[in-house]
């Protein structure tokens, strides 16, 4: 049985040096992170190459950083098929997808108001 986070009890505060969830604030504020997120939800399942594609920008080191840290705190899981090349392919867990929400909105949020952002930054 799933609790709801409303009945979860308040373990963690993020204000707190000392709050390990800080850690999880690190990894899923990160662009790439965002990005990939957000990329595994449109389609559910990705190739390496496939998400490259996707994420322009992104280097090989941190894309590649960024999925094992994804696959670390059970956001993403990894699959790798056997075959002539070998096939590996990314998709968001129940915990990613309770995640994807959110990050979709921050994202669209930052795309809606770049223009007033870049306004701000020029005055």
């Amino acid at each position: 049985m799933d609790v709801s986070t409303a009945d979860r009890p308040a373990r963690f505060n993020a204000f707190a040096a000392n709050c390990p969830s800080r850690r999880l604030l690190d990894t899923i504020g990160d662009k790439w992170a965002s990005l990939a997120i957000v990329a595994l939800g449109l389609t559910g399942r990705m190739r390496y190459s496939e998400l490259s594609a996707r994420i322009d920008g992104v280097s090989q080191k941190m894309l590649t950083q960024t999925l094992r840290g994804l696959e670390r705190d059970g956001l993403l899981t990894r699959t790798v098929t056997p075959s002539v090349p070998v096939r590996v392919d990314y998709e968001l867990t129940e915990l990613g997808l309770s995640l994807l929400e959110p990050i979709r909105h921050l994202k669209e949020w930052a795309e809606a108001h770049m223009p007033d952002v870049d306004a701000a930054r020029a005055a």
